[in-house]
């Protein structure tokens, strides 16, 4: 009766189905998220052109929608920023990808890194360590450089 009443006075309240429909978020997207963060972070200096790249990422690997991309990205900052270690996200990636999954993720990562166009040593100490803790080899994380390069440098699709 309420909201027939409602309804006749234009001032509808919003129903669950009026609401846009975000997907739940996936604890895996967000420990692969947060190590993205961390990569772009490492280096101290998370900015906005690491920013853009990995809800570029996020929004091309994950099929995300833009609100979800940012949801994601906000929860994944929070995870990075209250970790001590990456174990705990290197672990769930290790142990819940398959190996192409891994590459791709290397891949992700690897397009973080090299998004402001140079390559610290904590950054690139910060990509071996991340490669031996999910068990991708040394020539697949190579060639997963290469291609977040290539990438890079046709602009970034």
């Amino acid at each position: 009766m309420i909201n027939r009443i409602r309804d006749l006075l234009g001032g509808r309240a919003a129903q669950p189905d009026d609401a846009k429909a975000v997907r739940p978020q996936d604890p895996l997207e967000v420990a692969a998220a947060a190590l993205l963060v961390h990569a772009a972070s490492v280096d101290a200096s998370f900015d906005e052109i690491e920013r853009r790249r990995i809800l570029d990422i996020l929004l091309r690997r994950f099929s995300l929608n833009p609100d979800e991309a940012e949801t994601l990205l906000a929860a994944a900052e929070d995870k990075a920023a209250g970790a001590v270690q990456i174990l705990g996200f290197t672990r769930a990636v290790k142990d819940r990808y398959s190996y192409e999954r891994r590459v791709a993720l290397v891949e992700m990562l690897w397009e973080v890194v090299l998004a402001d166009g140079r390559v610290d040593a904590h950054e690139a100490q910060l990509m071996r360590r991340i490669g031996g803790l999910i068990y991708v080899s040394d020539r697949d994380g190579a060639l997963a450089r290469r291609r977040a390069a290539a990438r890079l440098a046709e602009g970034g699709e």
